[in-house]
């Protein structure tokens, strides 16, 4: 071919694709995600990230934990080191606020059948966990939230989550209000009611290992806890009745370069094929957003799954959005509540 030719031929072409053909595709070798780490982010990499890199060679990276800050400091400095950060759902709400998470190509990604609310607009619903009633094998079993809150008739010590969102609805469905109307939350109600069994709170925990870890040391005898650390220990007791199902999200973070987020859409996809989930909920006892996997569980394991039929449909979902509007103002009426303990 003639210079002149060539020159005819490339005109309009970015510089570095008449250079190097393929370059802008074989820059993406890597994917880096910022997750919750632990059995959850074991489970990523089992479930996603190998079908994922074995379909596109491009290799998922995780870092851990993923403290919302974190997000906040790669966004302001603009120095993007990760793609994709997992986010509770009502840190989503607040991260869609502040611009720090970029809007999902539904199109792109394709997914396969997923619930509605995983198919977020700036996050894909990948893990659902469940907060709930929790006991000792032995103790007396409670049926609903006003049994837990019984201390007379179910006597023992309670450990209690030191987080207001997943105590403060518990304490309303305690005092009779049905889960579908729990939202506006009446806070000032539901502190009343913690503070009724004030006597009976031994210990308010921050880390999901602490109410196992206090039922199977006989400290307490009740907890509130979080499903995946209880429903495979043998001498412990988990309802999923009146519990709260959560979603966390995978995001893609505000800035990742745009041949990242094409690559990311990939991930996705992984994320929404229901063998894929079989794999990670084989690692931890929580579940992805697909309506078709409950036949690809165990089982004599269902039980123990947030998103089983037989446990979705007994549960309630937090309204993120509310706490979103609110989350500060109930803050520091819970730091009241503590200093009143």
């Amino acid at each position: 071919m003639k210079r002149r030719t060539l020159i005819k031929a490339t005109a309009g072409l970015p510089l570095v694709a008449i250079l190097r053909p393929g370059l802008a595709q074989a820059q993406v070798k890597e994917i880096r995600m910022i997750e919750a780490g632990g059995k959850s982010g074991e489970s990523i990499e089992v479930g996603y990230g190998n079908p994922f890199t074995a379909k596109t060679g491009i290799k998922l990276v995780r870092e851990s934990p993923a403290p919302f800050g974190k997000l906040q400091a790669m966004v302001a400095s603009g120095n993007i080191t990760a793609a994709t950060f997992e986010l509770g759902s009502g840190s989503l709400v607040q991260a869609v606020k502040l611009g720090l998470v970029e809007k999902l190509d539904w199109a792109a990604i394709n997914p396969m059948a997923i619930f509605p609310e995983a198919k977020h607009e700036y996050g894909f619903g990948y893990q659902y966990y469940s907060t709930g009633m929790a006991w000792r094998k032995g103790a007396k079993a409670p049926t609903n939230w006003a049994d837990f809150f019984n201390t007379k008739d179910f006597p023992g010590k309670r450990t209690l989550p030191d987080y207001p969102q997943y105590a403060i609805p518990f304490a309303l469905l305690a005092e009779g209000v049905p889960m579908d109307k729990l939202f506006p939350l009446d806070v000032d109600r539901a502190i009343k009611k913690l503070l009724s069994i004030r006597r009976d709170i031994s210990v308010l925990w921050k880390a999901g290992a602490q109410p196992p870890q206090l039922l199977k040391d006989n400290e307490v005898q009740y907890a509130i806890a979080w499903s995946g650390r209880i429903v495979e220990e043998k001498e412990l007791e988990f309802t999923f009745k009146e519990a709260a199902a959560d979603l966390s999200y995978i995001c893609t973070v505000k800035g990742a370069p745009k041949a990242e987020q094409e690559a990311v859409a990939k991930l996705y996809y992984e994320m929404s094929v229901p063998e894929n989930q079989a794999k990670a909920a084989a690692v931890i006892a929580y579940t992805g957003s697909s309506p078709n996997l409950d036949p690809l569980l165990p089982k004599d394991k269902l039980h123990i799954y947030p998103t089983a039929k037989q446990n979705k449909d007994v549960q309630w979902v937090s309204n993120a959005a509310w706490w979103a509007e609110n989350g500060e103002a109930v803050n520091k009426k819970w730091e009241e509540f503590k200093f009143n303990l």
